[in-house]
């Protein structure tokens, strides 16, 4: 009898417990449907950023040889491609050669804008910085200081890749100011700095003493008026009043004399 009641009682937790399963399952199943989707998007994103990466930098390395093979049209066009892509590394790069390519034609405006969008999409300091001190130093004859001060600061704590160069930047800024003892005491401070290069230590030893010569006073205003005067203008050859001297044409070189 004992044993038939053991029975019926180990037949009803087995259905319990089949009940238990029966109501649970659907909840494990839908689980284990969630994390494959979500392993299945990360992987998709993921392959979507390697594929993207690679095509990125397929493209900026045809750039730079068009650039180099004096194809400028062709490498601002892939430049400009790879700017607007889902690389941000690539894209930040490719900022910055447009910007300097922008800086060279003299737009500094449209250069500083450039810039600070690859400062922007820039995925780590490094990057970012980069873009940020071509900023500060496209800007550095016209920008008002406290303009200066607010983009280089931050670049100079501790930690930042380029605060020996970005306390240059804001030394030389100073110095157009007309903040000399600013000036001297960043440069002092340039030439204690472990991370900073020997060309940097030697030009903060040149301005140091620039300004103890009393030389660095009429540094703002000989900037000043060198940026208020006109462009040159080009003179075609023979375009000059009759009688007046022309322009003498470049020397051709002459070939060696052979043997007689």
């Amino acid at each position: 009898m004992v044993d038939v009641f053991e029975e019926v009682e180990e037949q009803l937790r087995t259905d319990r417990y089949k009940a238990l399963a029966l109501k649970i399952l659907p909840v494990v199943g839908g689980l284990l449907v969630i994390a494959l989707v979500i392993a299945l998007a990360v992987w998709g994103y993921q392959h979507f950023r390697n594929q993207a990466a690679a095509k990125a930098s397929e493209q900026y390395a045809q750039a730079i040889e068009s650039f180099n093979a004096g194809r400028r049209d062709e490498a601002i066009s892939l430049w400009s491609e790879v700017s607007k892509g889902s690389s941000k590394a690539y894209k930040a790069l490719s900022l910055q050669h447009l910007g300097g390519l922008k800086l060279a034609d003299n737009k500094t405006a449209e250069a500083v804008k450039l810039f600070d969008e690859a400062a922007e999409a820039a995925p780590n300091d490094i990057l970012g910085d980069s873009a940020r001190l071509k900023s500060a130093f496209a800007l550095l004859d016209t920008a008002p200081y406290k303009d200066m001060e607010a983009r280089l600061t931050p670049l100079t704590k501790e930690g930042r890749p380029y605060r020996a160069e970005a306390r240059e930047a804001l030394a030389f800024s100073k110095l157009m100011a007309g903040d000399l003892a600013g000036a001297r005491s960043d440069f002092s401070l340039i030439t204690l700095m472990a991370d900073a290069g020997e060309a940097a230590r030697a030009r903060a030893q040149a301005g140091q003493a620039l300004i103890d010569s009393g030389s660095a006073k009429a540094v703002p205003a000989a900037v000043k008026a060198a940026l208020a005067l006109p462009p040159p203008v080009q003179i075609p050859p023979g375009a000059l009043a009759p009688g007046a001297p022309q322009s003498a044409p470049p020397a051709q070189q002459q070939p060696a004399p052979g043997p007689q």
